[in-house]
């Protein structure tokens, strides 16, 4: 029996922190590589649920404590229970936590400092932007333990070209940093000395955006990208018809035909 990966102390498995108008999110299970145990994806829900409602909080950044970002699931949780109910209730979870963030208004930067397989690929995948240190890598590798990663299956088939995505999920291959950006799996990758900085500058300049402008883009960018190209253009009319009717949106299209200041969004 492989050893148990029950936690044992009394640390929250999710650990928030707020700098900035950005809220970081970090799985705090390192001596399990972050694996996405049922009470940790429990808490790191409540905290995209409160975070939805926080008008403070303009980006959100999810990382990892430790050397992985995360290893996917908790086998070990996996076979205790493995009966299709638990397994059931297990994988939706899951899936809330990523629909959820698809949800949020604010936008969802994944931070890798280090390897992210299996369901932790998906979570980087799900994440509207990501960046990694160079020395990260990347996997759907649960074929490798004859489970083929169907829930990461969803994001990545939605990030890579058919070829790469198939090629990623049927040989359960870790790829480097630099051939993730290739593929279109992350934005960049940086040294590992310049992660903190290079996240922190893409949330800043996020958060210096409009919030009612990012908010509405972000729901339309995922409606619209599963819509037929006529209902697209149909809903995409009727987004930007609504965004004119923003008092903030019409204060800063006057400023710009005045060539006076842009607004500091950062103050509303």
């Amino acid at each position: 029996m492989p050893p148990s990966t029950a936690d044992t102390t009394n640390e929250p498995l999710v650990l928030r922190s707020d700098k900035d108008n950005v809220a970081t999110l970090t799985l705090n299970r390192p001596a399990h590589f972050n694996t996405l145990s049922t009470p940790l994806m429990l808490e790191l829900k409540a905290h995209l649920d409160a975070i939805a409602d926080d008008k403070s909080v303009r980006v959100v950044v999810v990382t990892g404590a430790g050397k992985a970002f995360c290893a996917g699931h908790d086998l070990q949780e996996m076979r205790d229970d493995p009966s299709e109910p638990a397994m059931r209730a297990l994988f939706n979870l899951c899936n809330e936590n990523m629909l959820k963030i698809i949800q949020l208004p604010q936008p969802v930067i994944a931070k890798v400092q280090g390897v992210a397989a299996a369901a932790g690929c998906q979570l980087v995948a799900q994440c509207d932007l990501a960046i990694a240190a160079n020395h990260a890598k990347f996997g759907a590798s649960g074929i490798n333990i004859g489970l083929f990663c169907s829930t990461p299956t969803v994001p990545i088939t939605r990030n890579l070209g058919r070829k790469q995505a198939m090629e990623l999920l049927l040989t359960g291959d870790l790829i480097s940093a630099e051939k993730a950006q290739a593929l279109g799996l992350i934005n960049r990758a940086v040294p590992a000395e310049d992660l903190d900085q290079a996240v922190a500058e893409l949330a800043a300049k996020i958060a210096g955006k409009s919030p009612h402008g990012i908010a509405i883009g972000k729901e339309l960018f995922y409606t619209q990208i599963e819509e037929g190209i006529g209902a697209a253009y149909e809903r995409a009319a009727e987004m930007i018809s609504c965004n004119m009717q923003s008092t903030e949106t019409q204060d800063a299209i006057d400023a710009f035909l005045d060539k006076k200041p842009l607004p500091n969004w950062s103050d509303r």
